[in-house]
């Protein structure tokens, strides 16, 4: 029965049961579930979620309306929220489970191009990077609300098949809080969302694009100026100019070296560098480094290195890592 036009009213608890059997019913027609859980009154509880939430409540738009959906995610009625290129797909259960579809427009070339270049060589890691234990300076780039990685309004494309006339219906301010919580998770779904690689931001990438820029001289020039700036060894992307090299005679003081014994000597010396703690650790004090040295020509954090020192057995590393060992290894 119904009063004064209004549907009788429904418990939470009644409402997320009977969720709970309709995301059954997907979920055995294989739909991957993935709801919002939330534990205890704080919605989000690590710089990306937080960031995330601060800046959609700085729009006066958003900000009247956000509020609707804090009940809605504290209770668990987030049933479903998938994030993908440029799209937030979920199921939230009110007086029955309504569908959003939230779409978020790729981050521009431009903004992304400025990004990188305000953080070139200031990231190490992407552990750093999605843990947000970078400079304020740098955090304060990358979420910067007019320039940085988080949409604005006109951004972003709200719908929820709920009756509701208005474009931010409570269901839809819940998923927005809801991308919060997920953030907290698996912060590299922003740069999905905004449909850019995050891994683009690390400073090895952008210290060789930065190198690269020029040619020739140019190159070369900014690679001996890093050098002289930190102190360490940059690779010259350079080819080497060949050498000729002349045969000694029968009787000159090398006689003594065979052919062979030299082929052997040049195999070995090309052999893959293999990554353990202990031969990186030894590899580190043949060149003479501090950690933070040897991190910077690498291209990545002082930490990183401390970490794979810390290791035992083989360290199962990313090629373009490994292969940047291998070069220090060979110029040994």
């Amino acid at each position: 029965m119904s009063y004064g036009g209004w549907a009788p009213y429904v418990s939470v608890a009644a409402r997320r049961a009977r969720a709970a059997r309709e995301m059954n019913k997907l979920h055995k027609k294989g739909l991957r579930v993935e709801p919002i859980a939330i534990q205890g009154r704080k919605i989000t509880r690590t710089f990306w979620g937080d960031a995330w939430c601060r800046h959609l409540e700085r729009f006066g738009d958003f900000a009247n309306r956000l509020p609707r959906g804090r009940t809605y995610v504290r209770n668990g009625s987030v049933c479903h929220l998938a994030i993908g290129k440029g799209k937030i797909e979920a199921m939230v259960s009110g007086s029955a489970l309504y569908k959003v579809n939230i779409r978020i427009a790729a981050l521009s070339a431009a903004k992304w191009k400025n990004v990188r270049r305000h953080c070139a060589g200031q990231i190490g890691s992407i552990l750093e990077l999605l843990q947000g234990k970078l400079s304020s300076q740098v955090m304060g780039i990358v979420t910067d609300p007019v320039q940085g990685l988080f949409p604005r309004p006109a951004d972003i494309d709200l719908n929820c098949d709920c009756p509701d006339w208005a474009d931010m219906c409570k269901h839809v301010a819940a998923v927005l809080y809801g991308v919060g919580a997920r953030l907290d998770e698996r912060p590299e779904l922003l740069f999905l969302l905004r449909k850019v690689d995050h891994e683009e931001l690390i400073s090895a990438k952008l210290e060789f694009q930065t190198a690269t820029r020029g040619v020739g001289k140019r190159r070369r020039l900014a690679d001996q100026d890093l050098s002289s700036i930190f102190g360490i060894d940059i690779e010259d992307g350079t080819p080497p100019a060949r050498k000729t090299v002349r045969r000694k005679s029968a009787h000159s003081p090398g006689k003594g070296t065979t052919a062979a014994s030299k082929t052997k000597a040049v195999s070995a010396k090309k052999k893959a560098f293999v990554a353990t703690g202990a031969s990186i650790t030894r590899l580190r004090k043949q060149r003479d480094m501090t950690r933070s040295q040897f991190a910077a020509l690498l291209g990545v954090s002082p930490q990183t290195v401390a970490n794979w020192e810390s290791r035992r057995g083989r360290l199962k590393l990313q090629q373009r890592t490994l292969s940047a060992l291998t070069r220090v290894h060979l110029r040994n």
